[in-house]
């Protein structure tokens, strides 16, 4: 209501001076436009009253831009033949100044009020072009939609405008803030800015834009350092203007979004250049990228590069003539309306023929905003043909309503080689010229480098025509604005402060990797793969065995061969000289079991050797454990049978003969081998041995061994041969000074001493340490078990037999036992 009220007051204020007819042209129909021809003071006061739009300056672009309509609507009057787009219809124009934000809600005003204010008015409205801004535009627009009213902007860009809930009859031929922003984003992520400041003028199109872009730079990783908005030139807003630019080199960024209207840009680049801001990154709206209001402006040519979003250009052939050819027209139109009555004369006064001999200058800018005016015109005139069913040759000059050319309005068409169309939200589907500005001297041009296509999103580039600093021929140097340097390959970052692009560079530690840039976190190696800290890719693990054909192997097997050649050789020896003294004192047939047990001992160190497979795991320790229990046994009995004899035979006279005749050593060796069998199968079957890979050992290698060989099962199996092993340990060492032919107990001392180190060192190292050498060391402590037994207990009766056969009686030993006798005595 308050808003209604202003501008009441203010159309009261301005009727009571106003009067005529204006620049216009009788028609059949009549397309009102809406240009700035005039660049009045935005002051604003108290009063609800305008002033004059001719007290301001000369806008030269808008001057092109009510040319353009006036082209396009001759065009469509004189065309004939087949070509003929309105055959007998013609169209009329009428043009307000849009000077300023009250002249175009006056203007709106006055357009309502045409069928109530003059009841001679024959031509009917057709559409509205115009005006040139979003905050122009949202007036009209809200208003003309009411009745259905089509207006058609050529430069209102806010994406607020496509809502056709609110503006169900407004289109336009510039494309919607919404790609624009799409297209500054893109060349923001194309150039890595992810730390700029963002600015946005003072009115719709600016603060709806700088909201737009601030929402979707966070889904991208762009931080906004600094976000301002940029008031109207004012006496009291100078200061502010020279507090933002301040700010800005406080944060240190390199590149600066400014989303902004040319007016409101023109007014805060002066405080720019005051603050000798230099080789920065601008990055402009199609609003004032490519207006000359704003390059202009003395000195800007020292703020950097500027790159700029901009309507995509289309040649416009045969406009320039017109321009060139239509000021006697103008003179002509000039000298009736001085003669005529105006309704609005603060907005329709204007003497365009005076502008049309200052012969401005046709720039790029003014050719594609006046091609977007050309586009409207025949929009509305297509439209207008489907209603009037033009297609039988004539028109039919029926009643038209407004929102029949609303509706009619969407129908695709094509003109000078441009299709044109209109989607649901009445914006075109056109893309951007990616626009930059060069300077010669003091002469101000631009240069198109690349262009932004909206759907799908896509940016091309040509950066060898980007010049970013004045030694800069190719393109390369890039500025680069971002918080934080980013981090190499090996480290992730740690966010520092409340913005993510402020980071701090972490190594990733050990068994991670990252090979890329951006990363808060590190990715994990794959199971068989390894890396250290620092990295930016991941190694395979070494693969831990004991293969066949590694030389250590080699080593093992060629002591694993002789072993297996004395175990034979000695137990072929002991066969053949079985009945012997020699082999009797040793035990006789006893002794076959041992150098068969522990043949099978040796041998079951070929389940160390090549990848773990299920068979040798199941009997990689189990067999060992069983021979060598078996072997460990037959010692233990021969161990105590020599020194029930020698040593307590006087203490317990009928032990050793009741021990005998029960058959006590074979029971002994029967029960302990039963004993551990029976726990290696409870081992097995309980916990039961597989292959695995162990990967939790070292983070650079995978060893490959066989499951539970720490299990409960196996920790037992072991202490039972521990058990067995110290028994036997204890019996010999008590019969060391037994007669010499008897007297194997210190080299089975010795040989279970080598025997019980190897395998307190094997387990001592194996705690430490898994890898292949821990594993040649258990085949090793395997083989010096069977080498000290075979080397203590057999070889010394060996050397009897071959070397010092005369020892090998029953006379040598029996001297053995006398003597031994007598010294006890």
């Amino acid at each position: 209501m308050g808003e209604l009220l202003y501008r009441t007051l203010l159309l009261g204020c301005i009727w009571s001076c106003c009067y005529g007819t204006g620049l216009q042209l009788k028609g059949d129909f009549t397309i009102y436009g809406m240009f700035p021809l005039h660049n009045a003071d935005q002051t604003i006061s108290a009063a609800p009253c305008m002033p004059d739009c001719k007290q301001g300056t000369d806008n030269k672009h808008g001057f092109h831009l009510v040319q353009a309509l006036r082209y396009a609507v001759k065009e469509i009057n004189n065309s004939t033949g087949k070509e003929k787009l309105l055959p007998g219809i013609t169209l009329g124009y009428q043009t307000y100044d849009t000077c300023s934000l009250r002249a175009s809600v006056l203007a709106t005003v006055d357009l309502l009020s045409q069928p109530y204010n003059r009841v001679d008015v024959e031509p009917r409205a057709a559409a509205l072009i115009g005006p040139d801004s979003s905050d122009y535009a949202f007036t009209p627009a809200a208003a003309l939609g009411a009745f259905l009213l089509p207006q058609i902007s050529y430069e209102a860009s806010n994406e607020m405008l496509s809502n056709k809930m609110l503006y169900p009859a407004f289109f336009r031929t510039i494309p919607s803030d919404k790609n624009q922003v799409d297209a500054m984003i893109q060349i923001l992520l194309r150039f890595n800015w992810t730390w700029i400041a963002l600015l946005g003028s003072d009115n719709s199109y600016g603060q709806q834009g700088m909201l737009s872009l601030s929402q979707q730079a966070s889904d991208y990783d762009i931080c906004i350092a600094y976000q301002a908005v940029i008031p109207t030139l004012k006496s009291g807003t100078q200061q502010q203007m020279r507090d933002m630019v301040r700010n800005i080199i406080k944060t240190k960024v390199n590149t600066i979004v400014v989303f902004s209207s040319k007016r409101i840009a023109n007014g805060f680049f002066p405080f720019v250049i005051e603050q000798n801001i230099t080789d920065k990154v601008w990055i402009g709206t199609e609003d004032w990228s490519m207006a000359t209001l704003v390059s202009g402006i003395p000195g800007i040519s020292t703020i950097g590069t500027v790159l700029g979003v901009s309507v995509q250009y289309a040649p416009f052939s045969g406009f320039q003539d017109f321009e060139n050819q239509a000021v006697s027209e103008l003179r002509d139109i000039s000298a009736v309306n001085s003669s005529s009555d105006m309704v609005v004369p603060c907005l329709q006064n204007t003497d365009l023929y005076t502008m049309a001999t200052k012969r401005y200058s046709l720039e790029n800018y003014d050719i594609t905003s006046s091609f977007n005016v050309y586009k409207a015109v025949y929009a509305v005139a297509h439209a207008l043909r489907q209603v009037l069913k033009c297609d039988s040759g004539q028109c039919e000059k029926t009643e038209v309503q407004a929102g029949q050319v609303s509706i009619f309005i969407r129908v695709r068409f094509t003109v000078r080689n441009t299709s044109v169309y209109f989607d649901k939200n009445g914006d075109p589907a056109t893309g951007y010229d990616i626009v930059t500005w060069t300077w010669k001297g003091k002469a101000w041009s631009f240069r198109v480098v690349g262009a932004f296509s909206p759907d799908p999103p896509y940016l091309q580039v040509d950066l060898s025509q980007i010049q970013w600093t004045a030694d800069d021929s190719d393109g390369t140097n890039v500025p680069e604005s971002r918080c934080s340097p980013e981090c190499p390959y090996g480290y992730r970052q740690l966010q520092v402060g409340q913005h993510k692009c402020c980071f701090e560079c972490m190594a990733c530690p050990a068994s991670t990797f990252l090979n890329k840039t951006g990363s808060t976190s590190c990715q994990s190696c794959a199971q068989g793969q390894w890396s250290p800290a620092e990295s930016e890719a991941c190694l395979n693990r070494t693969v831990l065995y004991l293969p066949w054909d590694a030389p250590l192997s080699l080593a093992l097997l060629v002591l694993l061969a002789l072993t297996l050649l004395l175990t034979l050789g000695t137990a072929a020896l002991f066969l053949r000289n079985l009945t012997t003294p020699v082999v009797k004192s040793a035990g006789g047939r006893t002794c076959l079991l041992m150098l068969l047990s522990l043949t099978a001992a040796s041998c079951s160190t070929l389940c160390h050797f090549g990848t773990p497979s299920q068979p040798a795991c199941l009997l990689k320790q189990s067999l060992f454990l069983f021979s060598f229990t078996v072997c460990l046994a037959c010692v233990t009995v021969r161990s105590f049978q020599v020194v029930c004899i020698f040593k307590w035979s006087s203490k317990l006279p009928r032990f050793y003969e009741t021990w005998a005749k029960n058959r006590g050593p074979e029971m002994f060796i029967l029960v302990t081998s039963v004993v551990e069998f029976l726990i290696s199968v409870l081992h097995v079957a309980l916990y039961t041995p597989f292959p695995s890979e162990n990967h939790d050992l070292y983070y650079d290698s995978i060893v490959l061994e066989c499951s539970n060989d720490l299990s409960p099962g196996a920790f037992v199996e072991i202490l039972f041969v521990s058990l067995l092993s110290i028994l036997c340990f204890c019996l010999s060492y008590v019969g060391k000074d037994l007669p010499a032919n008897y007297n194997e107990a210190k080299c089975i001392t010795f040989s279970l001493m080598i025997c019980i180190i190897s395998w307190i060192s094997f387990f001592t190292v194996q705690s430490i340490n898994r890898g292949t050498v821990t594993m040649a060391l258990e085949v090793a402590a395997v083989l010096c078990s069977v080498l000290g037994i075979l080397g203590g207990y057999f070889l010394p009766k060996v050397y009897i037999m071959l070397v010092k056969s005369q020892m090998n009686t029953t006379a040598h030993f029996q001297n053995c036992i006398q003597m031994y006798t007598m010294t006890k005595q």
